[in-house]
């Protein structure tokens, strides 16, 4: 695509430590200060941290080591290479699609680049019902500071695309105030291919940052390493057993390896992180691995335009409404925050409903159709209490997730809402993304239509980027396997540093709030494993 360097091809020929599973060499045992499981927002920022502090750190990732000479903006390709399950994750039931990054970077490198804060609101329930007052938005406004500036988060002041428009155009039509979105970026040329990984490095994401800066201080990558167990003794993790992973990625192959640390750093993300611990037989007295898992259960919305819409160009996300979250109470019923996601051909196929002739026509109406979608703020009230992180007999993690009437209850008035606005903003034909549902050519009846469709699994299509829980932080012990400042509270040298420790959803995108706590955790680990000030992130 570009004949930009490549970053990651100038850091490996100037002898950056990189050990992949088909390397001859492979170490049967590795001996290191700090060992991370995980490579996305949580494990890249405590790698540079604790490099930076003159740490020996080895960085343990599943996925491969890729980078912008091999986006090719290509979902046939991204997909398996970049995503978990082949970006096919789902539920145990198989009610709700899953969206998770799998390769160096994590979910930053293929995320699309939405900076939001964690709201205040959330934050001040995280103080009033988990202990949690230094995670107030006063108190973690300093570090929201400092990873903003690490990965120049700023307004996105470019013009929107057309998908964006229409959600902003129809909202202020009917009184719905919009904002726009914060991006990590940097010389971005607005290509719309950022769930592909970036061809020309115009992200900020780990990948380009806080990985090579760790890489330069001396850290060590391991790619295609599964994190399999660790092995306990007292309240002490011992070592920690790798799988190297054979092309696929889903298979062990040929002996593995042993990571001794003095402290372990677990950062897979709020699926794999509870997963590795419950393999592990992990101590948990209250019970707490796996539980209250949250997803910002997402609904969909399309809408058929006479103008081309293009959802496949420009900046993915830059307006978004919290209307619908700020009129209801945390613990009410259900609020939604409305965004619009990029439309590539392969995700919209397996997305809209309908078959044969019907969806070939949806599919004809490609350039042509808009989406927004519905993330639910899930896990304030008591008919919301998440998933539960279990394990497959292979030992591979799998998420219930109990879809009920209370989160049923808040898709319905999404997809009304979503309805109303893109009627509003001139649609001829909008289809609720429901089994059962057909395209609607009026808000008179769209409305009439969505209540009287049956809103349950499988009929209703439920899909989630938007990972968290899991392993909760609280002051409490009863409610937090994680202790305020992320330490494992029944494990003297186990940190745990991403979204599994948040003790609700957010309701915003939680990027830029793993950014804030992870850099925070980790600061306060540097200190206390190098007995000195931390290096800040740079």
């Amino acid at each position: 695509m570009s004949s930009a360097p490549d970053p990651i091809l100038a850091g490996l020929a100037r002898g950056w430590r990189v050990i992949g599973a088909d390397d001859a060499r492979r170490p049967e045992r590795i001996e290191c200060d700090v060992a991370i499981v995980g490579t996305g927002a949580g494990g890249a920022i405590s790698a540079e941290v604790l490099a930076r502090s003159g740490l020996r750190v080895v960085m343990i990732e599943e996925g491969p080591l890729k980078s912008s000479r091999d986006f090719n903006m290509l979902e046939s390709e991204a997909y398996p290479q970049l995503y978990q399950e082949s970006a096919a994750r789902k539920t145990r039931d198989k009610a709700i699609n899953i969206l998770q990054g799998r390769c160096v970077g994590g979910t930053t490198t293929v995320n699309w680049t939405t900076c939001l804060r964690a709201p205040a609101a959330t934050l001040a329930w995280w103080a009033q019902r988990f202990g949690l007052g230094m995670y107030a938005a006063e108190q973690l406004a300093p570090w929201f500071d400092q990873v903003e500036r690490r990965f120049s988060v700023a307004p996105w002041t470019a013009r929107a695309n057309e998908n964006n428009e229409i959600l902003h155009r129809g909202a202020q039509r009917l009184g719905i105030a919009t904002a726009r979105v914060m991006r990590n970026v940097s010389d971005c040329i607005d290509l719309g291919y950022c769930g592909m990984g970036c061809p020309v490095n115009g992200k900020t994401a780990m990948l380009d940052t806080t990985i090579p800066a760790a890489l330069e201080h001396g850290a060590i990558l391991l790619t295609r390493a599964r994190a399999a167990r660790l092995s306990f003794s007292a309240r002490q993790a011992q070592t920690l057993e790798v799988e190297w992973l054979d092309a696929s990625g889903l298979h062990p192959s040929g002996p593995g390896l042993s990571v001794a640390a003095r402290h372990f750093v677990l950062a897979g993300g709020a699926i794999n992180t509870p997963a590795l611990l419950l393999r592990s037989q992990a101590p948990d007295p209250h019970g707490l691995t796996g539980r209250r898992t949250f997803l910002h259960p997402t609904v969909v919305s399309a809408a058929v335009f006479a103008q081309r819409v293009d959802g496949h160009r420009g900046a993915p996300q830059v307006h978004y409404s919290d209307h619908f979250l700020e009129r209801n109470p945390l613990d009410g019923p259900i609020g939604y925050k409305l965004e619009v996601p990029p439309l590539h051909p392969v995700l919209t196929a397996t997305t809209l409903p309908g078959f044969g002739a019907e969806h070939v026509q949806r599919m004809r109406d490609f350039v042509h159709t808009h989406a927004t979608i519905a993330l639910l703020r899930d896990g304030f009230h008591s008919e919301s209490p998440g998933g539960t992180v279990a394990l497959h007999d292979d030992g591979t993690p799998v998420l219930d997730y109990p879809l009920g009437e209370y989160l049923f209850d808040g898709a319905r008035r999404a997809l009304l809402s979503m309805a109303e606005i893109q009627f509003a903003a001139g649609a001829h034909t909008v289809y609720p993304i429901h089994e059962l549902a057909t395209g609607y050519r009026s808000w008179a009846q769209a409305r009439a239509a969505i209540l009287a469709l049956p809103m349950q699994p499988h009929l209703t299509r439920v899909v989630s980027a938007h990972v968290m829980g899991g392993c909760p932080m609280s002051a409490s012990e009863r409610d937090g396997l994680v202790d305020p400042d992320g330490r494992h509270r029944h494990l003297d040298n186990v940190s745990i540093h991403d979204g599994s420790v948040f003790p609700t959803s957010l309701g915003a995108n939680p990027q830029l709030t793993i950014f804030a706590i992870s850099a925070r955790a980790s600061a306060g680990l540097a200190e206390r494993l190098s007995g000195r000030a931390p290096v800040p992130l740079a």
